[in-house]
């Protein structure tokens, strides 16, 4: 029963939703611009960088906070109690119950679990997301190599199987909503990432 009750407690924090609040304060549907979800990176298109960086931080901070309340809660079980949270927290985001269960695609909150849970496999896994991406020029290349890194990196460290499962679980809803910007990257129209730069710099000059 008490996971229970984390589970319920952590998704409806995720489910707190910034870009949902910003777009009713500026007047606009982002289901129907940019990307169509309610994520940083369509705050960031429709937006602006200052906007789309505070929606990363907050979707950041609460499934980063889930973890490490849940952590202090379940001192017996810590790790696995802040994964469970975290998670939960990341599924209250990708699919928040009073916007239509149609929220972000949870990038930002997979990041503020990872960060929580292991902060030198969340250090790892940024640094060589951003190199893939600057790399290969699409944006896909950070959640992909994250989302398949991470349980492969917690079940070695933590050597427990539900540990491994939940991280594996977790880790494939990152990939499912993020297999369409794998599409897009092959027919050519997701947004480049050293162009979208070059753009933001050149705006700067």
């Amino acid at each position: 029963m008490n996971y229970l009750l984390l589970i319920l407690a952590a998704y409806l924090l995720g489910s707190l939703n910034p870009a949902a609040l910003i777009a009713k304060i500026k007047h606009k549907n982002l289901r129907k611009h940019g990307t169509g979800n309610l994520g940083a990176t369509n705050v960031m298109l429709n937006f602006g960088k200052g906007f789309g960086v505070l929606v990363m931080l907050f979707d950041m901070a609460k499934a980063a906070l889930a973890v490490a309340v849940a952590r202090q809660l379940f001192p017996a079980n810590p790790e696995l109690a802040g994964l469970l949270a975290g998670s939960s927290a990341v599924i209250g985001h990708v699919f928040p119950f009073y916007l239509g269960f149609k929220g972000g695609k949870g990038l930002a909150a997979f990041g503020g679990l990872v960060l929580a849970f292991d902060p030198p496999t969340f250090l790892f896994l940024l640094i060589l997301g951003v190199l893939l991406m600057l790399v290969i020029n699409y944006s896909f290349a950070l959640p992909f190599s994250a989302a398949i890194l991470f349980p492969i990196l917690t079940g070695i460290h933590h050597r427990s199987l539900p540990i491994a499962l939940l991280a594996a679980a977790i880790s494939a809803l990152i990939l499912f909503k993020h297999a369409g910007n794998l599409v897009k990257a092959k027919n050519g129209t997701d947004v480049k990432i050293r162009e979208y730069l070059q753009k933001g710099h050149a705006k700067h000059k």
